[in-house]
């Protein structure tokens, strides 16, 4: 299953899939969570709808895409904060990592044998800042990019009527 990171959401929003013109990619999130293919984490949620645009409000009427922590994670949880704190990253990038929405999606990845999506990049060498493929990296869970989810699974998005 591929669990996704807020920034998916946000930049297919401001850029690639908006609303307006895209409206298939957001079918196919639907559908794709509704087949077992994706989804997210509550604390992704949480980010979506900390705004107020029509990413909340699409968001906001999906809680079922984005699953809750579970008793599973508590290891996963445990060697994500054993690794993070035994890096050399910065006080504050730990400390920021660790509250993160990201911590909670990587454990839950981890924990449930998912590959993570998102736009970041690694950047193995960072001190400042704890990325997703870095942290995936070193905990042994896949990650991609969405483009590559897209082709993956096979994504089609064709161009219909309009209305």
């Amino acid at each position: 299953m591929y669990l996704l990171d807020s920034n998916i959401f946000i930049t297919a929003k401001n850029r690639h899939y908006g609303f307006e013109f895209v409206p298939a990619f957001w079918d196919w999130l639907d559908n794709g969570h509704a087949a077992g293919v994706l989804c997210s984490t509550s604390k992704v949620r949480q980010e979506l709808l900390a705004g107020q645009d029509e990413l909340t409000r699409w968001a906001n009427g999906r809680s079922p895409l984005f699953l809750s922590p579970d008793q599973a994670m508590l290891p996963s949880l445990r060697l994500l904060t054993q690794w993070a704190t035994s890096a050399s990253f910065t006080q504050a990038a730990v400390a920021t990592f660790l509250a993160s929405a990201d911590f909670e999606l990587i454990a839950y990845a981890h924990a449930h044998q998912h590959t993570v999506v998102t736009h970041e990049q690694p950047s193995p060498l960072a001190k400042k800042r704890i990325l997703i493929p870095d942290a995936c990296d070193a905990m042994g869970v896949p990650w991609m990019d969405p483009f590559s989810m897209l082709k993956q699974t096979r994504a089609r998005f064709v161009l219909g009527v309009s209305a």
